[in-house]
């Protein structure tokens, strides 16, 4: 990586730490914060669909909720294992979705082909997962916002937008961090088993130890995006 595209990349980060400290000090905080809200869920939801795929299960179907809540269904004969691993991967899906757009951050190009990837397989999930009319409306909305970005924008755009969603992504692991250490979890459709409490029910153990784990692990997870991060544009 040259000097200058270093130089960008260090660039588009603090721009994006800029444009986050600013969230909590403009008088409208809170209401341009509310679609990261969504994208969060968005991003542990479809964490709960992907892990699905990856044991041998079906994705059936994804709502999203302008609660900020949502729910993932899957289907199949998962065992112990499998069904705790479902659970678990929308816990870290955030985690997971924030170091990748760090390491694609690095370089203002591959942010343009990310956001252009991404708008495409949204609209994958929107014909073939999202069944309800709030989730369908948010997700074409940022599928187009992603796709029409990655055409038109400049490339060090790109890089602070995706830089941008991976910071709000981190602070989400911690924000809502007090989802790892809840028995129960109310939404939209009603209150339900949290994801920690079917990983206990799964497997073993109380359900603020898989908390625990969880939590550790999309740190970990975090910690090793924003270090290749800071490494690559030294």
């Amino acid at each position: 990586m040259s000097a200058v595209a270093k130089k960008n990349a260090r660039t588009a980060l603090w721009v994006s730490i800029g444009l986050t400290l600013a969230l909590y000090w403009l008088p409208l905080g809170r209401t341009l914060s509310y679609p990261l809200v969504l994208l969060s869920t968005l991003a542990h939801e479809l964490g709960h669909g992907i892990a699905a795929l990856m044991v041998g299960n079906d994705f059936d179907a994804f709502v999203l909720y302008s609660d900020g809540s949502g729910a993932a269904m899957t289907s199949g004969n998962p065992g112990r294992l499998a069904s705790a691993f479902i659970s678990a991967g929308g816990l870290v899906g955030p985690a997971v979705a924030a170091s990748a757009c760090f390491w694609v951050g690095q370089k203002g190009k591959m942010a343009r082909t990310a956001l252009v990837l991404i708008g495409v397989l949204l609209v994958v999930a929107l014909v073939l997962v999202i069944r309800n009319v709030f989730g369908w409306f948010f997700v074409s909305s940022v599928a187009c916002v992603c796709v029409w970005s990655g055409w038109k924008a400049k490339q060090d755009t790109c890089q602070v937008m995706v830089l941008f969603v991976g910071v709000q992504l981190a602070l989400s692991v911690f924000s809502r961090s007090d989802y790892l250490f809840t028995h129960s979890a109310q939404t939209a459709i009603g209150t339900q088993p949290s994801d920690v409490a079917q990983m206990a029910d799964a497997l073993f153990l109380p359900y603020w130890f898989w908390g625990l784990v969880c939590g550790g692990f999309s740190v970990l997870v975090l910690v090793v995006g924003i270090r290749n991060f800071l490494r690559a544009t030294r």
